[in-house]
């Protein structure tokens, strides 16, 4: 786990109890159980049919704006896609899956070492971006005449 001494402070006072409860999971050691959240990733649709599970690398636990808090469940997916982990609809179920009192976001951790992240935050989703409006300009073609 990774996490400076204030942040963890402040996880032990912000986090959901779903948050706290996944904390509690990995940290402890159980021998003969499935590896450390199998069941959620399958849950979630991130298990491809004959593949290896994505394997949890480590929590990373963060301050963030506005007294928030942020943990990160590190995964290193070396056959699911990332663009399949950050589907619009696979968040918004992630945010239903370890909801209420959180949001969800993927993270790109590494390309390279295929390490993808679920951010959870405490606290309101900031608003989505609205669309920026395409303006059509008509162009004008001047004919030698």
């Amino acid at each position: 786990m990774q996490a400076t001494p204030a942040a963890e402070a402040l996880f032990d006072s912000k986090a959901t109890q779903t948050m706290l409860d996944i904390k509690s999971d990995v940290t402890r050691h159980r021998y003969g159980d499935e590896a450390h959240l199998d069941t959620t990733v399958k849950s979630l649709g991130l298990v491809l049919p004959q593949k290896a599970y994505p394997q949890l690398q480590y929590l990373e636990i963060e301050q963030v704006e506005g007294g928030e808090v942020a943990m990160t469940m590190v995964f290193q997916s070396l056959d699911t896609p990332y663009r399949l982990w950050a589907e619009e609809e696979r968040v918004q179920k992630y945010n239903t899956f370890f909801g209420p009192g959180c949001w969800a976001q993927v993270v790109k951790v590494s390309g390279e070492d295929k390490l993808v992240g679920i951010k959870l935050t405490t606290g309101a989703a900031p608003p989505a971006p609205t669309p920026t409006p395409v303006v059509e300009t008509a162009s004008v073609v001047e004919e030698a005449v």
